[in-house]
């Protein structure tokens, strides 16, 4: 908050980091800042706050990330060290960015520009890496609204090839692939060979996308409080919906191999460095870190609300998510494999008897019934190919249980071609598709209301203008956001979402971060930090969050970062593409346009830090009468206050009210720390033209 500086004839004192300090809130009645005012929107419960907060977290990603990190990683082994990184990584920067929010009630910009002027552009860089995110989150969200729309139709449309009119033959490019993967590539998206062939615009997907912004922008008119409202069942739907498919899919054959092949430990896992990158990567995603989502949501906060617990709580119940998610996954996906299995066997054992029918009996015929295909199961099939397979081959194959578990699937892939092939084998296929889209249409919704909510309010905070047009900015920035995202509506416009998810994001957020764990671990000082935490709590968070915000969080996100950079300058960034010719896909090199591209969106989302910084120096250095700048990050004075001895008692009466030269009284707002007491620190006299601003969160 703004306020008025004291006049007094003592001399001006400044306390460093580790020292106690206290202080004070002059305001007068006729004036209220607008971030910490009444007029300041609020939660109508703690319930919209949490579900806000786990909505914005509990993302796609969960349901497509985490089992496949789990399933590529060591399964139990990658769960644990998930934990580890969660708890001494994700938890501690989570609950710092849920108290700078709450504190300062202002979003990303306005936070970091409160603690230090010359960090306004870490809040700017949160706002853009929103942008990008929400460009291309909003087109799965638009995919979700297709594959929801041609649920409601028996059988579903991805169950069987369809037939070409001209040959009468199945069409070839589904021939080559499957049902699901044609449907997904060809009707869906009528994708294009490479990001190189850009090919027309999809009109049903153009219009899925523009129903996807309205219903964002309907969602989020009002702000907060049309937002909440959502959040209700685009929160808690999701959840029943998983319990639903956990339940179900426990009924199916092969469901137990899958939880067996999730949960089974292979520890050796920890000593590859990339297995700990991708765990601090989920950990660091899975929270919505560095958006300023977090921020933004938490500033709309009481100030005595507990941020701690809500931190352990959230994270807490993101990491249980993504175990729930990844068991229905994994039972899905068992199912899946032992149907291939099975079907692999059967057509191997009906060559078997096809070949033990035109031939005499041999040593190597089989022991089990191959006039009866389906009565054979994989256990006997594989043990009798163990010893005699050798001989038959290449007419006869291996089918291997464990095999098909590891071709492992993520992102869209999992969601729109493996999740659908299971649900063409339910019956009433038709219900278990509505639900599932259903599902990711709520989970991409909760996300893409907190990360515009990240983009909003830090703009609404810092330019008052915005701030009076609330509607007006939201209606804008969802049409501006549609008119860009036509450019993911093209033929190619898959390959440019796997763009924007793979470079635009991660590195941004990770400088991002890492600026902030500087910011207030170095620059404001931990000590501050949690004297101010313990001002809003009325109890100190355990000191431990001290070295774990200095050191551990700082060197693990400069430890990813550095990963991050070395994989992408020595594996070179590559993208999967779609052979229509072959029905399959395939790896290929970004052209050097693309590679220029990926540059341009990694730096434009990094440039307002260092912009910010120079601009604030050349600001200080040009402006006439410029404060002076002391003690670590302090841009501007403060009023500070200094504890007086334990026998010292102060006398209530010796504190007369604040009377500004104007008439106006002032508020004297004491902020006690403990038990101990304190005494204003006196300034020296400054022109009453300059004005002053708190620094203190």
């Amino acid at each position: 908050m703004e306020k008025q500086a004291l006049d007094s004839t003592g001399e001006q004192c400044w306390l460093g980091e580790g020292q106690s300090e206290m202080q004070l809130s002059a305001v007068p009645d006729t004036v209220r800042g607008e971030t910490a005012g009444e007029d300041r929107p609020a939660w109508d419960s703690k319930i919209q706050y949490v579900l806000a907060q786990v909505g914005f977290s509990v993302g796609l990603g969960n349901v497509w990330r985490f089992p496949y990190l789990c399933h590529q990683n060591g399964g139990g082994a990658f769960m644990l060290l998930y934990v580890f990184l969660l708890t001494v990584v994700g938890v501690p920067l989570f609950f710092m960015e849920l108290a700078a929010g709450q504190s300062i009630r202002q979003g990303s910009i306005g936070v970091w520009k409160h603690i230090s002027p010359k960090l306004v552009g870490i809040g700017y860089s949160s706002c853009l890496v929103c942008f990008y995110v929400a460009l291309y989150y909003n087109v799965i969200i638009a995919w979700s609204l297709f594959y929801l729309g041609n649920s409601f139709q028996y059988p579903l449309p991805w169950e069987q090839c369809p037939t070409d009119v001209t040959s009468n033959e199945t069409v070839k490019e589904c021939a080559s692939s499957s049902p699901t993967q044609y449907f997904w590539f060809r009707k869906a998206l009528n994708i294009t060979n490479s990001i190189e062939e850009s090919g027309e615009f999809n009109p049903i997907l153009t219009g899925c996308l523009l129903a996807a912004w309205a219903i964002v922008a309907l969602a989020m008119i009002k702000g907060i409080k049309s937002s909440a409202k959502v959040m209700y069942f685009s929160s808690v739907f999701p959840y029943v919906v998983l319990f639903i498919f956990l339940i179900r899919g426990l009924m199916l054959d092969g469901a137990m191999d899958g939880i067996t092949y999730m949960f089974y430990p292979r520890l050796e896992i920890w000593g590859s460095v990339q297995v700990w990158r991708q765990a601090a990567t989920q950990v660091f995603f899975a929270l919505g870190l560095g958006y300023g989502s977090v921020i933004a949501y938490s500033s709309y906060n009481p100030v005595s609300n507990n941020c701690h617990r809500d931190a352990l709580l959230v994270s807490g119940i993101n990491f249980m998510t993504s175990v729930l998610a990844s068991l229905v996954v994994f039972v899905v996906l068992g199912f899946r494999a032992k149907n291939i299995a099975l079907h692999c066997v059967a057509e191997n054992v009906g060559e078997l008897n096809l070949m033990m029918s035109h031939g005499s009996n041999q040593h190597w015929w089989p022991w089990f019934n191959t006039t009866d295909p389906t009565s054979v199961s994989i256990s006997d099939y594989r043990q009798w190919y163990r010893e005699y397979g050798a001989m038959v081959a290449p007419k006869i194959t291996d089918c291997n249980l464990e095999e098909e578990m590891n071709k492992g699937v993520e992102g869209t892939g999992l969601a729109f071609i493996a999740f659908t092939e299971v649900m063409a084998l339910f019956p009433a296929s038709p219900f278990w598709s509505t639900l599932f889209f259903l599902m990711l249409l709520n989970l991409g919704l909760s996300t893409m209301f907190g990360t515009m909510q990240g983009i909003l309010t830090p703009l609404m905070d810092n330019f008052s203008f915005l701030g009076r047009h609330r509607t007006l900015l939201t209606v804008c920035s969802c049409l501006l956001g549609f008119v860009i995202g036509i450019l993911f509506t093209q033929r190619s416009g898959n390959y440019f979402v796997t763009m924007f998810d793979d470079y635009s994001a991660t590195l941004p957020l990770v400088i991002v971060v890492v600026f902030e764990t500087i910011s207030v671990a170095w620059v404001y000082g931990t000590d501050r930090f949690l004297d101010d935490i313990e001002a809003m709590l009325k109890w100190r968070p355990p000191v431990v969050y001290k070295y774990l915000w200095k050191y551990v969080c700082l060197l693990a996100m400069l430890g990813l970062l550095a990963a991050s950079l070395l994989r992408m300058v020595f594996k070179g960034p590559t993208y999967t593409a779609w052979n229509q010719t072959k029905g399959s896909e395939m790896t290929l090199e970004y052209p050097d346009w693309a590679l220029v591209m990926i540059i341009l969106l990694i730096v434009f989302a990094s440039l307002p830090v260092p912009v910010g910084y120079i601009h604030t120096m050349l600001r200080h250095h040009w402006a006439p009468g410029a404060p002076p700048q002391e003690g670590p990050g302090a841009e501007v004075h403060r009023e500070l206050y200094t504890k007086c001895s334990s026998t010292d008692q102060l006398d209530p009466n010796s504190h007369q009210p604040l009377v500004e030269e104007d008439g106006v009284r002032s508020r004297a707002v004491f902020l006690p720390v403990g038990n101990e007491h304190y005494q204003l620190l006196s300034q020296q006299g400054e022109e009453e033209e300059e004005e002053e601003q708190d620094t203190g969160v």
